[in-house]
């Protein structure tokens, strides 16, 4: 497939640049010293009902920098009626941060108003594809912009799947015009615990809805891999993104950092190297090889997804 232009506006929005995810422990670091960051993303609901001081950081950094939304309350494939009070505070913030877009995930998060915190899967089918169109479409037109969507990170398999996370995706976009988030390290942690292809995966999505990259770690737990987002990306995460590049002609591409968060240095710093790697010269990057399966390690016990699961406190 051919790399589509990067200078061209995917769904009219801007190729931003190199990003870093808003922690709060960076806030005294980035109001004091103005970091050379191209822009930030926020997780909304840090944000939606604050006031204080985490509004306050917000709004000085929205003065300086372009700020993207990042949700993962949305709950898009939930059975649950969409609420139209989240989606409200939703827009608001939107129009407050001039945020250039906004995404969430291509997951659930709750039923009958319980909402998990947790970005859980769906079957990958005829009937949940049309239950997410429908949504998808009621959602833009509330927000009245294209919504951007990831692809999430899981750890089960549906025995009601009758298609690929690529297909589903790809449907999902043709019918409502949404962009995608392509989370490159969500594709080979799910690609790992599902025994499938990330080539394949990466090559099979449509380039020309893909609007941003998510770069991350994860830990590597020997039978499956959690996407924790607490060390620095591996080296096969860094060769997808190198193929995700290419197909796409490059993307606004953001470093996600949720646990063990270094010094914004450090944070920022991991982020540039998708800069340089793009930008080497084909003889010193590393190569694309037919497969990036890893062979798991000795079978021991292991910890569960849940055995993971932070909270950050603004």
């Amino acid at each position: 497939m051919t790399a589509t232009n990067s200078l061209t506006p995917r769904l009219g929005y801007p190729h931003l640049g190199f990003g870093v995810g808003l922690r709060a422990t960076h806030y005294p670091y980035i109001l004091e010293h103005e970091p050379a960051v191209d822009w930030f993303e926020i997780i909304s609901e840090n944000y939606m009902d604050s006031q204080g001081r985490p509004r306050y950081v917000l709004e000085q950094i929205a003065e300086r920098y372009p700020v993207v939304m990042h949700g993962v309350s949305l709950s898009i494939g939930s059975t649950d009626p969409l609420n139209l009070e989240y989606l409200a505070r939703l827009k608001r913030l939107a129009a407050w941060t001039q945020a250039v877009w906004i995404s969430d995930h291509i997951c659930w998060t709750g039923v009958n108003g319980v909402n998990g915190h947790d970005l859980l899967p769906l079957p990958y089918n005829d009937e949940s594809l049309n239950h997410v169109i429908a949504r998808v479409r009621q959602v833009q037109d509330y927000l009245e912009r294209p919504l951007v969507l990831e692809n999430p990170s899981s750890y089960v398999t549906f025995r009601e799947s009758t298609m690929t996370e690529w297909d589903f995706a790809t449907s999902l976009c043709e019918a409502t015009g949404c962009g995608l988030l392509l989370d490159v390290n969500n594709v080979f942690v799910s690609c790992f615990n599902h025994d499938l292809d990330p080539l394949e995966f990466i090559r099979s999505l449509p380039h020309d809805r893909i609007v941003q990259f998510h770069l991350a770690g994860h830990t590597h737990c020997g039978t499956h891999i959690i996407d924790t987002h607490d060390n620095f990306v591996i080296d096969q995460v860094w060769e997808l993104f190198r193929l995700a590049h290419e197909l796409t002609g490059g993307v606004s591409t953001l470093l996600e950092w949720d646990a063990n968060i270094p010094d914004f240095k450090t944070v920022h710093a991991e982020v540039l190297k998708a800069r340089d790697f793009m930008h080497a010269t084909p003889m010193n990057r590393p190569q694309v090889t037919e497969s990036l399966k890893i062979e798991p390690q000795r079978r021991r016990a292991v910890p569960q997804p849940a055995s993971f699961i932070t909270a950050e406190a603004e």
